[in-house]
């Protein structure tokens, strides 16, 4: 055998050996690691062949030690087994997803980013080092946030193979852009009564009704547009939210404003629903009419006329320092704690503005 032959990159090797395509001779390398205490010597790549040098070994040697990477043996087997394409998984995907926007938008993704990259590849194919270089180009022309649902989208369509052993799943996990979501809308008063003046005065009674439900129930958009008459329960008080963001159903209590809003509100023949869509279908949409009211309310340019307003509606809650994070959570239907957390600040401000009170008066009364 030829001598093994260092290079600057410690674990990494080379010996000569003769040329596959082409005359003379190339470097063949290798990479020398311990792992559970075994020494392990792997060959990872011809110099001209597969284009290998020392560095990029080095690179799959660490990627080796952090078992982000199989070794050139693992995936010649897996190769054998598997036979679907990231095209493929992903047909096969779509199939499970609800024919909605979200899938539209999801489809517009795949085939803009992903599949002219890794379309064409297994998913054994597909390196840690394939996914950081995507990333950083994604990054370069797009929000993180987009960046973010775009590598969710490859992790969705390989943790569904992997599930009916279709493919392997990553060795590694996809590191995704850093998102900051805690962006929060509120409104002056003046804002708020301006608002409420001007949809007192819109034609469109759906709008009218919808976005003051919002105001007075922090509802999303979506639970707005599924929302039944079935849901509403006059006589315990409560309005029950079907599949909340994914979640378990919730029920939210109907404050005496909200049950105004609903009794008045007209009931349209055939349709279940309390704000129905085309021909009594559910609603998918209701963008032109809140927009106009935003517009004649003169409210800022980025204010989101229905996601903004469930902030509102949140931030008037907290920064009362009468309703407690627990409840405010459970009001606002979050799975999580840390969801309710952004408007900790609000509350806590209320708190000792509460607090100066008996200061001024102690003062006050010593004057």
């Amino acid at each position: 055998m030829p001598k093994r032959m260092k290079t600057k990159y410690p674990g990494v090797y080379s010996r000569e050996a003769k040329r596959i395509a082409g005359k003379g001779k190339e470097k063949v390398f290798y990479i020398v690691f311990k792992k559970n205490g075994k020494v392990i010597e792997e060959k990872v790549g011809r110099q001209y062949t597969d284009d290998m040098t020392p560095s990029r070994a080095a690179g799959i040697r660490a990627e080796r030690i952090e078992g982000k990477r199989l070794s050139r043996k693992e995936t010649k087997a897996l190769k054998v087994v598997e036979s679907l394409s990231l095209d493929q998984l992903w047909e096969e995907y779509k199939l499970t997803r609800s024919n909605n926007k979200g899938l539209a938008i999801d489809v517009g993704r795949y085939n803009k980013h992903i599949k002219p990259k890794f379309g064409h590849k297994n998913p054994i194919e597909i390196q840690l080092t394939d996914i950081d270089a995507f990333t950083r180009k994604l990054e370069t022309k797009l929000a993180p946030q987009t960046v973010c649902h775009i590598l969710n989208l490859i992790s969705w369509i390989i943790n569904f193979g992997e599930k009916r052993n279709l493919c392997t799943k990553f060795p590694f996990h996809i590191q995704k852009p850093r998102v900051n979501n805690e962006t929060t809308e509120d409104l002056t008063p003046e804002q708020l009564k301006n608002l409420l003046n001007v949809i007192e005065q819109d034609e469109n009674i759906d709008a009218r009704n919808l976005m003051k439900l919002v105001l007075f129930t922090g509802m999303r958009r979506g639970e707005m547009f599924k929302l039944k008459w079935e849901h509403v329960d006059f006589n315990r008080g409560f309005i029950s939210i079907i599949d909340p963001k994914g979640g378990p159903d919730q029920k939210i209590p109907m404050s005496d404003s909200t049950r105004a809003i609903l009794l008045g509100h007209p009931r349209q023949d055939k349709s279940p629903y309390v704000f129905p869509g085309k021909g009594g279908g559910q609603r998918v949409t209701i963008s032109k009419p809140v927009n106009r009211i935003k517009k004649l309310a003169e409210l800022p340019q980025d204010f989101r006329p229905l996601h903004g307003l469930r902030h509102a509606y949140a931030s008037m809650l907290a920064s009362s320092g009468r309703v407690d994070m627990y409840t405010l959570q459970k009001l606002l239907t979050h799975k999580n704690p840390r969801m309710t957390q952004r408007y900790a600040h609000l509350r806590d401000e209320a708190l000792i503005n509460a607090s100066n009170i008996a200061g001024d008066i102690i003062n006050g009364n010593g004057g």
